[in-house]
């Protein structure tokens, strides 16, 4: 099962309560595999209060996943904001099983506003959170998707994939001859990026987002996002075939499958680049890397410096 959850930018308790009341829709019609969005308890957005939501790793989003897997004897993941002893921030996974932690995953690289936030994961994190019962569970969340090395370090080494995205649009308020090339463009990559690293790796992906209205201030320009988030909570298979899907604006809820969590020998090559599939236009282009410039600073000025009691 997959949640597309309703999010509510920095509200960890209202967040991760909407998340339990989601999953047991379908626990209790016998879902075993849950997965929650990205940042399932906070969101994201540009919104400089996110430093009092991160955690660590006995922080409440983590407990929360505990709880419920044990409660429930079930496999439940999501990533949130963890702040790791050494004071640097990740973007963590965390997948429970049973009450018991199967492993963690932190991303590689974050995207635009969130270089804000926190930092990438390790060279050597590959994404493998552990077996279940013979089955190796791998992770992977939004953008990760849509790069090779993604599919390269994935290849061969998962029967299932957990993630999950907090994938925005383009500005809704902006002119639409300016944004509507690259919106189309964003949609085409949030399900195609699933579906390829699916087929390249040869195992089935579980995903989930989020969905609703965002509006924030926009890191370096002197203009209000107003934007939405993308959903398109989707299960494929290991070939990429979508097997359940979500689209925004269907709203909240929660997608099921009958999955088989097995993987296949891939044949398809591995691009060589860098990116799976193009971001799209100059839009993206632009912000990925005047935000990502602006996100580090501000990262190393106001957050892995500040020491501070985590939830």
């Amino acid at each position: 099962a997959a949640i597309q959850l309703s999010v509510k930018i920095g509200d960890t308790a209202a967040n991760t309560k909407n998340c339990s009341r989601l999953a047991m829709e379908r626990v209790s019609q016998g879902a075993k595999w849950i997965a929650l969005p990205e940042f399932f308890n906070t969101g994201m957005a540009w919104d400089p209060t996110l430093v009092c939501a991160f955690e660590d790793e006995n922080g409440p989003s983590a407990s929360f996943l505990k709880s419920f897997s044990k409660t429930h004897h079930v496999f439940i993941g999501g990533s949130f904001l963890c702040r790791l002893q050494n004071g640097s921030i990740r973007n963590r996974y965390m997948g429970y099983v049973n009450g018991k932690l199967l492993g963690i995953h932190d991303k590689d690289l974050p995207s635009f506003w969130e270089n804000a936030f926190y930092e990438g994961g390790d060279d050597g994190d590959r994404g493998l959170l552990g077996n279940e019962n013979g089955m190796r569970v791998g992770a992977a969340v939004c953008w990760e998707f849509m790069r090779t090395q993604t599919a390269r370090r994935l290849r061969g080494q998962v029967d299932l994939i957990m993630g999950g995205s907090c994938w925005w649009s383009t500005p809704d308020n902006w002119p639409k001859w300016l944004t509507k090339h690259d919106e189309k463009k964003n949609i085409e990559n949030m399900i195609g990026c699933i579906r390829d690293t699916a087929r390249l790796v040869g195992a089935p992906i579980v995903h989930a987002s989020h969905c609703g209205h965002v509006v924030c201030p926009n890191l370096g320009l002197p203009f209000i996002y107003h934007g939405r988030f993308e959903g398109n909570a989707i299960i494929v298979d290991a070939e990429g075939n979508i097997l359940a899907s979500r689209r925004r604006e269907e709203g909240e809820g929660v997608i099921v499958a009958d999955l088989l969590p097995t993987s296949i020998k891939s044949e398809d090559e591995i691009p060589d680049g860098f990116w799976l599939r193009s971001p799209g236009g100059i839009l993206p282009w632009f912000a990925w890397y005047y935000q990502g410039w602006l996100g580090r600073k501000w990262y190393r000025r106001f957050v892995k410096p500040r020491s501070v009691e985590t939830k």
